[in-house]
């Protein structure tokens, strides 16, 4: 059987600070799917599933972290999950900042909705695992108030996304998500790594240009792939068959890696608000690499003609240093 690739589109971007930014502080947290973090609004609201790896020491930090790719989010296998089973449980995230009307507040203030329209907002919302390291900006709460800052999140970490595919909630902490704030160097990378990270690995979703309906997801316990509908918290998942690879390609206008570190000068790609339309200044420019071997769908039986997918593209080809 083919090896069954994520097919996200790749944004070449390079995280340079604006002038002005008062959230880039120059330090990447980086926080394992199982730890709240610091200053969590909340219990954690994640569904029991496997157990992440124990963290590791940090890895040695060089350029390349300031190089990073951009996934759309509505790639079919962007994100993981279980069939029939929510990755968050919704209500009880909408119960915890109910009885906190002080933190319900600072939780809107976040997504730029109204303290009273978060119920509503949270329900809108799709519950599934990341399965990419991904760049965000975090907010904890401290002192009455949102505190941003810059985090990578580990795969397998359960969120809540947007309509677009973009996360908005970390449900082991509860705290609101917006896209990464870009730095003007190289970030320092605090918190604890896992086995197998990589910075040159990590991506940023940028908003689908276009509403996604349904979301195309993996389940990397059964290998299985399945539909979940925008704000379905699994119960109206279907089986479906895995997506068709696509052939790697570059944009004509993706800078190359030496291009990539030495311009500096591109934001990433960002939607400040749920109702942002999706930037423009990240071009398409190739297909995901990573791959995760899927075993035949029950509808589709295995064929001794299929021919392999292709291989994944070189770092070079992507943007990657």
């Amino acid at each position: 059987m083919s090896a069954a690739l994520v097919a996200a589109v790749i944004l070449a971007v390079v995280l340079t600070r604006p002038e002005g930014s008062s959230e880039s502080g120059g330090e990447v947290l980086l926080q394992p799917a199982g730890k709240s973090g610091p200053d969590p609004f909340t219990q954690s609201t994640a569904r029991e599933g496997s157990t992440p790896p124990s963290p590791s020491e940090l890895p040695t930090s060089s350029a390349s972290a300031n190089v990073t790719r951009g996934v759309d989010g509505a790639a079919p296998g962007l994100y993981g999950g279980t069939r029939k089973v929510g990755s968050c449980d919704v209500e009880k995230q909408v119960g915890a900042l109910q009885k906190d009307p002080a933190k319900n507040k600072a939780f809107a203030s976040v997504l730029d909705i109204e303290p009273s329209g978060v119920p509503r907002y949270l329900r809108s919302l799709t519950p599934v695992h990341l399965r990419l390291d991904t760049r965000v900006t975090n907010h904890g709460y401290r002192d009455g108030r949102a505190t941003g800052y810059q985090a990578v999140l580990q795969t397998g970490t359960a969120v809540l996304v947007d309509d677009h595919g973009v996360p908005r909630v970390r449900c082991a902490c509860g705290n609101p998500l917006l896209p990464p704030v870009a730095q003007k160097s190289t970030p320092r990378q605090t918190g604890d790594a896992w086995p197998g990270y990589r910075s040159s690995n990590v991506v940023v979703v940028a908003p689908a240009t276009q509403v996604v309906n349904q979301f195309v997801v993996y389940d990397p316990d059964s290998g299985d792939w399945f539909t979940r509908d925008k704000g379905d918290t699994g119960a109206g998942d279907k089986k479906t068959k895995p997506p068709a690879p696509r052939p790697p390609s570059r944009h004509p206008g993706t800078p190359s890696p030496d291009e990539s570190t030495s311009t500096a000068s591109t934001p990433p790609c960002d939607a400040r608000s749920p109702g942002a339309p999706p930037a423009s200044s990240c071009p398409p420019s190739s297909v995901l690499p990573p791959s995760s071997s899927a075993p035949p769908s029950s509808a589709e039986e295995e064929s001794p003609a299929s021919e392999p997918a292709p291989p994944p593209p070189s770092p070079e080809a992507d943007g990657s240093p």
